[in-house]
């Protein structure tokens, strides 16, 4: 597949996806598709082990799905996509790592965060604005209660709360943050731990600690997709949310 809106490489046991549209990296559906073909590509492969999340461009790791996507015509397929990436992520049994060099916000915000190490910049931030816009994001409903808890998950959906990464690494959503000009070097060190392990003990340590959660992920999001698309999606707080965003302007909520 030709890659337009990611850069995709491997080498030697390290695949890297790096979102490619500067400078907020939006993740389209396009963009999505692409993920997606690379994941099953890294999937498919004897030889990688390793995918590490990148964002290119100095302003955004990313600023989340296209607005343009949440349409009345276009948000299922969004939905559906987008969570592929997870769903994939969640079962497979390679080890997936984010470098957050800048904020990750929205959909950004959940593709950096479920990766299973996130190492990010002291300087950035993480976030959750769905509600400004009259909707709310599913992976994070999803996954937030059980890894940060249920009360810091309510504070970034309700309120959109902007998290620093000292802020979101204790609450277990960053695994390390690093002075903004060592991100490279804490990723070399990561990876030559992680290379010097076995794969395959890797792979079923990675296996036990999910088990350890108890977490059913599954579940969970396909509850969640499913008050989204059918209770979120008749309100007309949603539609108005999505217009005002489109027409820079302030929501005028209707409450119902």
């Amino acid at each position: 597949m030709q890659y337009n809106n990611i850069i995709y490489n491997v080498t030697d046991q390290v695949a890297t996806i790096t979102l490619n549209r500067p400078p907020y990296n939006v993740i389209n559906i396009a963009t999505m598709d692409e993920i997606n073909s690379a994941l099953v590509e890294i999937e498919n492969s004897s030889d990688a082990h390793f995918v590490v999340f990148r964002g290119a461009g100095d302003k955004m790791f990313s600023a989340g799905v296209d607005v343009l996507d949440h349409t009345e015509d276009k948000v299922e397929e969004m939905l559906s996509k987008f969570h592929d990436i997870f769903r994939l992520l969640y079962r497979w049994d390679k080890i997936s790592i984010s470098v957050v060099h800048a904020p990750a916000i929205g959909g950004g915000c959940e593709l950096a965060t479920f990766c299973d190490f996130v190492i990010a910049a002291e300087s950035t931030y993480i976030s959750q604005p769905e509600i400004d816009v009259g909707c709310y994001p599913p992976i994070a409903a999803a996954a937030f209660p059980r890894v940060a808890g249920p009360k810091i998950a309510m504070d970034m959906v309700l309120t959109g709360r902007k998290l620093s990464a000292k802020e979101a690494q204790a609450f277990g959503l960053i695994t390390r943050v690093v002075p903004d000009d060592k991100l490279e070097e804490s990723l070399t060190e990561l990876l030559a731990t992680l290379e010097g392990k076995s794969r395959s003990v890797l792979s079923l340590a990675k296996k036990a600690v999910r088990a350890g959660t108890e977490w059913e992920f599954n579940l969970a999001l396909t509850k969640a997709e499913d008050i989204y698309i059918d209770e979120l999606l008749k309100t007309e707080d949603v539609k108005e949310g999505l217009n005002a965003f489109s027409e820079k302007r302030k929501p005028d909520w209707r409450h119902k």
